[in-house]
C-alpha cells in the first residue's frame, strides 16, 4: 500500500495569497482545501509579511504537508511590484523551511502548461481544467483565482512526481545565470577610475 502524500500549493501575492492542499493516494489526487490569505486590510508592508508567515505556518500545522509547491514570481512587472512579490514568496518559503517542508518552485508558464497544455492559458482556463480533473463541484470553487492558481501549483507538482526532475533548481543567483545564459543579458561592468 502506498503512503499518502499531502502537497501544499502557494500562489504568492501581496494583497491576496492563494493556497491549495492536495492529498495523493493510490496515484490519485484529491483536493483537501483551497482558499486565500487576504492581506488587503494591512496597510503596512511588514505587517503583511508577518501575517503571511503566521497564516502559512497555521496551514502547515493544520494539514501537515509533505511538500510545498510555490509559483515563482514572473518577470516583467515593475521593480517595486517584483520586490514586494518576492518578499511575500520568501516569507511563505521561510514558513515551510521553518517546518522542514521541502519546497519546489514552478514558473507560471510551466504550471499552466502542466494543467491545460497551454503555457499562455488564462486563469479561468486553469480553474476550469482543475475543476474537471479533480471533479470539483461548483460550490467547491473559490471566487478568487489565486486559490485555484495555488491548487494548480500543487497539481503541477503532483504531475512531476515519479518523473525525472525537469524543473531547474538553483543554488544561487550566479547558478541561475550560468544555467540560463540564453535568457540573461550580460550587463557591462562599470569602469572604475583608477581601478585595477
Amino acid at each position: 500500500m502506498t503512503k499518502e502524500k499531502i502537497i501544499l500549493g502557494i500562489d504568492p501575492g501581496t494583497n491576496i495569497m492563494g493556497y491549495g492542499v492536495l492529498r495523493i493516494a493510490d496515484r490519485k489526487a484529491e483536493m483537501v482545501t483551497m482558499g486565500v490569505i487576504d492581506l488587503r486590510k494591512f496597510s503596512d508592508g511588514y505587517l503583511k509579511l508577518g501575517h503571511i508567515f503566521e497564516r502559512v505556518t497555521g496551514i502547515i500545522d493544520s494539514f501537515l504537508p509533505d511538500e510545498m509547491a510555490i509559483e515563482a514570481p514572473f518577470f516583467g512587472k515593475n521593480v517595486q511590484s517584483m520586490l514586494k512579490l518576492g518578499r511575500a514568496q520568501g516569507v511563505a518559503i521561510a514558513a515551510a523551511i521553518h517546518h522542514g517542508v521541502p519546497i519546489h518552485e514552478y514558473a507560471p508558464m510551466k504550471i499552466k502548461m502542466a494543467i491545460t497544455g497551454n503555457g499562455n492559458a488564462s486563469k479561468e482556463q486553469v480553474a476550469g481544467m482543475l475543476q474537471r480533473m479533480l471533479k470539483l463541484r461548483q460550490e467547491d470553487m473559490s471566487q478568487f483565482m489565486d486559490a485555484t492558481d495555488a491548487l494548480a501549483a500543487a497539481y503541477c507538482h503532483y504531475l512531476q512526481l515519479g518523473r525525472p526532475v525537469s524543473e531547474a533548481h538553483y543554488r544561487s543567483w550566479k547558478d541561475f545565470v550560468n544555467k540560463n545564459k540564453d535568457k540573461v543579458t550580460p550587463t557591462p561592468s562599470p569602469s572604475r577610475p583608477g581601478g585595477k
